[in-house]
């Protein structure tokens, strides 16, 4: 047995006799490869889908959707870490400024949001990556990966600073009903999508694993979170949480284009595999995601603070799902809904904020060039 060179790990070996027997059998099986190569034709951007494809999954060009590709590359002019942020001022303000009340809608919101990032994480990285057969779009999602554990990694770093006992923060979702059930709602999308026997070729299948990108796209991330975030926005629109209120800001950059680029994934797949959803089936989906939204707010908001009230976010609720529901060519599910927070918006779509002597210029490339 050969002694590794670990000052030299890629030094060459003496080679043993096995070894040598190895590389001639080696030598044959690239021969033959190399056989077949010279009949492979090459791909065929065409022949391309997003799921159920037989082009190389391994070869990212010629493109078929040029757009996922610039989805990755505009996600990379949002990097940053929660240490880029100053949070001295924040820890002030939880211990001198905020109310109780504050202090309950701030430790909920970090304890649900950093529940939910870890399984945004598993859905995409688990769940839809290894089905997708366009690299094209596989590479946006491994970058979509990245971010959500960042995000993750941001509400620890809050969590963290602050000096909020961890325990107790991490497994309120496990024992707060009104988190709970949002977190079990997707859960049990996520457990449908992440059956070792799923077939995207069955339309029952596909079907359910449209259903549940439709969930994790455009309720999950482009309903709760968007509106999730709103809370701790409103904080710091009164000039309170500033720190983890930029934090969250950058997050919601992430998550816009995360929703943006699900929703166009559902669209094609539709589109490809000529489906056509249950109107019955996404109507239920959405009233059982705003009666959980519903039991959220009431908790988290029981006493309303300076500016928020529970019924302003359930409100808000309604009126973002149905801007989805349009995005995703399908009937808006609450009518007559208005929005309540007329400046969420201005969150993503903000181009530069600048915070002197306490934090850097940031330039958002991505966030303002959704069209909502």
């Amino acid at each position: 047995m050969n002694t590794p060179n670990w000052d030299d790990p890629l030094a060459a070996a003496i080679p043993s006799k096995a070894s040598v027997i190895f590389e001639g059998q080696h030598k044959n099986i690239m021969d033959n490869i190399s056989e077949l190569a010279e009949k492979l034709p090459p791909v065929n951007p065409d022949d391309k889908r997003v799921v159920n494809g037989l082009t190389d999954v391994n070869q990212l060009a010629p493109f078929k959707y040029p757009w996922a590709w610039e989805f990755f590359l505009n996600a990379n002019k949002n990097h940053w870490t929660p240490l880029d942020i100053n949070m001295s001022q924040d820890v002030h303000d939880y211990n001198h400024k905020l109310t109780v009340e504050e202090k309950h809608v701030y430790e909920n919101v970090l304890s649900y949001l950093t529940t939910s990032d870890i399984m945004a994480m598993r859905n995409i990285g688990l769940a839809v990556m290894e089905k997708m057969t366009a690299p094209e779009l596989q590479i946006y999602q491994a970058r979509q990966v990245y971010e959500e554990a960042m995000h993750t990694w941001t509400y620890q770093h809050c969590i963290e600073t602050i000096g909020l006992d961890q325990g107790e923060i991490y497994n309120r979702y496990r024992v707060v009903p009104a988190i709970y059930r949002k977190i079990k709602l997707a859960n049990t999308r996520l457990d449908s999508v992440m059956r070792s026997d799923i077939d995207l070729h069955n339309r029952d299948d596909l079907e359910q694993f449209v259903m549940a990108y439709i969930f994790f796209a455009g309720i999950f991330e482009g309903c709760w979170f968007y509106n999730g975030f709103s809370p701790i926005f409103a904080l710091q629109r009164r000039g309170l949480m500033k720190g983890t209120g930029e934090q969250l800001q950058y997050i919601m950059r992430d998550e816009v284009m995360h929703c943006a680029f699900g929703i166009r994934v559902v669209n094609q797949i539709v589109k490809e595999e000529n489906l056509t959803l249950d109107p019955k089936a996404i109507q239920a989906m959405f009233e059982e995601a705003d009666a959980a939204e519903q039991s959220y707010a009431d908790y988290i908001l029981k006493d309303p603070i300076l500016g928020y009230s529970a019924e302003e976010h359930k409100a808000q609720f309604r009126f973002i799902a149905n801007r989805r529901a349009k995005q995703l060519k399908l009937a808006v599910p609450f009518a007559n809904a208005k929005s309540t927070l007329p400046w969420l918006d201005e969150q993503a779509n903000m181009r530069k904020e600048k915070n002197f002597f306490e934090t850097r210029v940031t330039e958002y490339q991505t966030g303002s060039s959704l069209n909502w």
